[in-house]
């Protein structure tokens, strides 16, 4: 009965968009060929009175509020990109940031109360109403009885079975387009839907974001670009988090980039380079940096929140990311392409010259050019047929990444126009690999690579396998392990202490 379920929601999903006009907005009809324009006037047939009502985005952000947590957040990603939307169209989506009808401050004060175990009064001196309400959740300002003032994170009610139909919606729609849509396929959309569902999940314990807050705080706080309020442990439960209050206004309010002494080039720039600091140095990083989850302060202050969502990357794909990037910022199109295939996100019987091509016809257009003169929408239609032509698939772990990055750099543009990524990232690509490709730090690579090694061997030697063909039961070849163990052992030796003299 579960797919059945899932198989009407999904077609009750597709209705509310029909209803609204949100679908094939009449608005585009221009741009449509002949057959999608007869398409979707049929389609206009079946419109309610409501689809006459407000510009595409608005009945688009009506629809999307309407189907549940998982489809806000794809609106939440549109909006950051009114380069390629349209800023109308972005503005219309923008409430579903941090302004959904909220549900009643009784009913957030019983949560409290329930999930700390806890009178609301033996913990706040005051809890006011709603301040923020986003697809999860709501915010409430409230002050500690020391006279700390607070934002106080209230789980929606039912949210969780929410969040349960949504996923089997997606997971539907999902098999569905690998099934019916070939040329989709390289975009493992099964892959993708997984990730999505599976962060979703996670954001439903708020206490695992309450530790990622606290977590990214401690790495923020090394090189400063961003902050994180500090959380107030003794107010974190399953549905309910209370960290210090941020300092500053949510880029989500227009007052936020009119602030006195509000330098925005500065802003942008430490966005930017916020994300590619925790993600290159620490591997870690804020997966859900829209304008709602960011506030500015003057000069060039930034304090992310909400930290449900926490994208990692292992160092493999960590140097894959800076050489990539570092590659760009020297316009090395060989390189960038090398590290495509070493990473084996482009298939190997494709040529490396012909990507390195591919590749430079993308980035000399937009290289050391303002946000302003790249149309980004141009750029990431050529970028997608390039990945098609050379076979490239989406990989699930770093669909976080990738979203992040597009979110990111579209809130860049929308703090300063004329944001010039490649120059904010510079510095942090540039640190990232010049210690990675120093000596000290090859030589520790490889100690811990000859450390691994030795493990394997000795558990080897120990333990070996009961397999026929592979017991070692030849004392000549118990000298050989016995051998080959203390050579690992003198080489490891060797690289720490070559380490040690390095640092």
């Amino acid at each position: 009965m579960t797919g059945v379920g899932a198989f009407g929601r999904l077609v009750g999903a597709g209705w509310t968009l029909v209803r609204n006009d949100a679908l094939m907005p009449r608005e585009l009809d221009p741009l449509y060929s002949s057959g999608v324009r007869t398409l979707s006037k049929a389609l206009r047939l079946f419109a309610g009175r409501q689809a006459r009502m407000g510009r595409p985005g608005e009945r688009l952000a009506r629809s999307l509020e309407s189907l549940g947590p998982v489809a806000i957040k794809l609106g939440q990603l549109l909006s950051t990109r009114a380069d390629i939307f349209g800023r109308e169209f972005a503005e219309d989506l923008s409430r579903l940031k941090d302004r959904l009808e909220p549900f009643p401050t009784s009913v957030a004060k019983a949560e409290v109360e329930y999930a700390l175990n806890r009178p609301i009064g033996s913990l706040f001196a005051s809890f006011g109403d709603p301040v923020a309400a986003a697809s999860l959740a709501q915010a409430h300002e409230a002050v500690l009885l020391d006279g700390r003032r607070v934002a106080v994170k209230v789980l929606r009610p039912a949210i969780a079975r929410r969040v349960m139909d949504d996923s089997e919606v997606l997971a539907l729609a999902a098999r569905l387009v690998e099934r019916w849509a070939p040329a989709a396929r390289r975009l493992e959309p099964r892959g993708f839907a997984a990730t999505v569902i599976r962060a979703t999940e996670l954001e439903l314990d708020l206490r695992l974001e309450a530790a990622g807050a606290d977590e990214l705080g401690e790495v923020m706080a090394k090189d400063g670009y961003m902050r994180a309020p500090v959380v107030v442990w003794e107010g974190v439960g399953k549905r309910v988090l209370t960290m210090e209050w941020a300092q500053g206004w949510p880029l989500s309010e227009a007052a936020a980039l009119t602030q006195p002494n509000l330098d925005r080039k500065q802003l942008a720039d430490n966005l930017i380079r916020a994300f590619l600091a925790q993600a290159l140095d620490h591997g870690v990083f804020h997966a859900d940096l829209h304008e709602g989850n960011l506030f500015a302060a003057a000069p060039a202050q930034l304090t992310a929140v909400d930290f449900g969502i926490i994208g990692r990357l292992g160092p493999p794909e960590r140097r894959y990311l800076a050489e990539i990037l570092w590659g760009f910022l020297e316009r090395d199109y060989e390189r960038v392409a090398r590290v495509h295939f070493e990473a084996g996100y482009v298939p190997r019987h494709h040529s490396v010259s012909a990507f390195a091509q591919a590749l430079r016809a993308v980035g000399e257009p937009v290289f050391g050019r303002a946000a302003s003169q790249v149309p980004m929408s141009r750029v990431l239609t050529q970028l997608f047929e390039i990945t098609a032509l050379f076979e490239m698939r989406l990989r699930p772990e770093l669909v976080l990444l990738q979203k992040t990055m597009m979110t990111v750099e579209g809130v860049a543009r929308r703090i300063y126009p004329d944001h010039d990524i490649w120059s904010a990232a510079d510095p942090v690509v540039r640190r990232f690999m010049a210690r990675e490709l120093s000596p000290a730090t090859r030589i520790r690579r490889l100690a811990g690579e000859a450390e691994l090694a030795i493990r394997n061997i000795a558990r080897l030697v120990e333990h070996p396998p009961t397999s026929a063909t592979v017991q070692i039961t030849d004392p000549r070849r118990e000298q050989t392990a016995l051998l080959w163990f203390a050579i690992g052992a003198l080489a490891s030796g060797l690289a720490f202490l070559a380490a040690l003299l390095l640092r």
